[in-house]
């Protein structure tokens, strides 16, 4: 089990190389197999066309033959008698001397399955042959006879050479003499047409083999362009993402420094003067009770209100860096929160729409979403010159979105672009919609901006029994 697991935990890397290599292999297996089958096909048909036309030859060189010998003995056989033993004796004379090649003789056998002439092989004379059968199996004499008695034909059969001893196929062409109920013969041995033809076979075996390795190695070095093309590419898209890594770290860094600076002035800017305000308000009720000034309280009543004040500047600072209400009641009226105080501080019209969802976000989507809208805000109060947002948030059949709409200027395309380059703003918008795999999209014109970012269904948790009623 934990190999099968290792197999299937691969690296991007060496699941993109597998998936390129197996078709390559299969292509060139299927390829491979079809080569090797059609080569055989082509060439047993070239083999069985070069084998028909040496027996062919064989056969004509057999015809030759026998029609010396019909021509040698015809003039006797043709005027003697079925019983003219003197006849027969000069015809198997004549046809014991008719040798040629090695190993070619005529051979004469009666009807009954006994041996007349064999000048080769003497030790067949006068022994009855019936039933003999090469070292195949095949029927040798009693085809030969049958063959006679139809008028002739040929027959192809084992049989021991004269000359080796040696067993070796034979093509034999027999003829019947009616009168004399004999069967005449002579036969060639074809082991020279099955050299050659094992001969052909071997190279062509050797043509499908070298064919073979030669796809092989097309396909190695095929595999082996592709692993190091794979490399290559692995190698670069891993310094770009240690590029991208390097960048992403940095922007990071830059941005954490942005907020930290952001934290520092507004504690120094507000926190910081408000208790100053304080400490002075009291050294003067301080210095006033020491004179019996009456307006000492006046003085306790102003530091009393600097801290009320500071404890509420360090209120928003909190609810800006995390919103309590956000994790305590959820998106809807955490956002609503947002655009009432945003009303409050800039004075622009707001409107505020959410529906009650049937099923609850994620805590990262909810933050996802809350930081859109609080950038969207931010970016609306700077440059926007609006005199009027509506802030939307619904759940449907694919997720959940928000919409934020303004009647200001509008962005200008260099204003997003440099935005997105550096890593704030409208990149940072969009960095959180797609880490949650959504969209995020951007509409502007003159006559103001719609932004609408899309969470997907997936990060819709469903309603637990407790808390089916309720909101976001």
């Amino acid at each position: 089990m934990g190999r099968l697991k290792n197999l299937f935990s691969l690296s991007y890397g060496q699941k993109v190389f597998f998936l390129a290599t197996i078709p390559l292999i299969l292509v060139a297996g299927a390829i491979v197999l079809v080569v090797n089958y059609q080569t055989r096909q082509l060439s047993e048909q070239e083999l069985h066309v070069l084998e028909s036309e040496l027996l062919a030859a064989k056969q004509a060189e057999l015809l030759n033959y026998m029609s010396l010998a019909r021509t040698s003995y015809g003039h006797i056989y043709g005027r003697a008698g079925p019983f003219d033993e003197d006849a027969k004796l000069k015809v198997t004379q004549i046809l014991s001397s008719m040798i040629y090649g090695r190993d070619g003789f005529f051979f004469v056998y009666d009807y009954d399955g006994k041996n007349l002439v064999s000048p080769r092989q003497t030790y067949l004379i006068n022994r009855n042959w019936t039933g003999l059968k090469d070292d195949n199996g095949v029927p040798v004499v009693d085809r030969l006879i049958n063959l006679a008695r139809t008028g002739g034909g040929y027959h192809r059969y084992s049989w021991k050479k004269p000359s080796t001893g040696e067993t070796a196929e034979m093509v034999t062409y027999v003829v019947g003499l009616q009168d004399w109920r004999w069967a005449v013969g002579t036969g060639i041995f074809i082991d020279d047409v099955t050299k050659n033809l094992a001969a052909t076979r071997a190279q062509t075996e050797e043509r499908i083999n070298r064919t073979s390795l030669q796809i092989v190695a097309i396909t190695i070095a095929a595999l082996t362009l592709v692993f190091l093309s794979g490399m290559f590419l692995n190698l670069r898209e891993r310094r770009l993402a240690d590029a991208k890594l390097k960048k992403l770290t940095q922007r990071v860094f830059d941005t954490q420094e942005e907020e930290r600076g952001r934290v520092a002035r507004e504690l120094h800017d507000g926190i910081s003067q408000i208790l100053v305000g304080v400490r002075y308000a009291l050294e003067l009720a301080i210095r006033r009770l020491g004179s019996q000034d009456g307006r000492a309280l006046e003085s306790v009543q102003k530091g009393r209100d600097g801290l009320n004040g500071a404890i509420t500047e360090v209120r928003r600072i909190s609810r800006d860096l995390r919103p309590g209400v956000l994790d305590d009641l959820g998106l809807g009226p955490a956002l609503k929160t947002l655009m009432e105080e945003f009303r409050k501080r800039t004075g622009i019209k707001t409107e505020f729409e959410t529906v009650v969802f049937q099923n609850r976000l994620e805590p990262e989507a909810k933050t996802a979403l809350y930081r859109v809208a609080q950038e969207a805000l931010t970016n609306i109060e700077r440059h926007a010159q609006a005199s009027r947002v509506s802030l939307k948030v619904f759940g449907h059949s694919r997720g959940a979105t928000l919409s934020i709409r303004d009647d200001g200027i509008g962005m200008a395309y260099p204003k997003v672009e440099r935005a997105s380059a550096g890593g704030l703003g409208l990149r940072n918008m969009q960095e959180r919609i797609e880490y949650l795999d959504g969209s995020l999209r951007i509409s502007s014109t003159k006559s103001g901006t719609l932004i609408e970012a899309h969470v997907p269904l997936k990060h819709m948790l469903r309603p637990t029994a407790e808390k089916q009623k309720e909101s976001v």
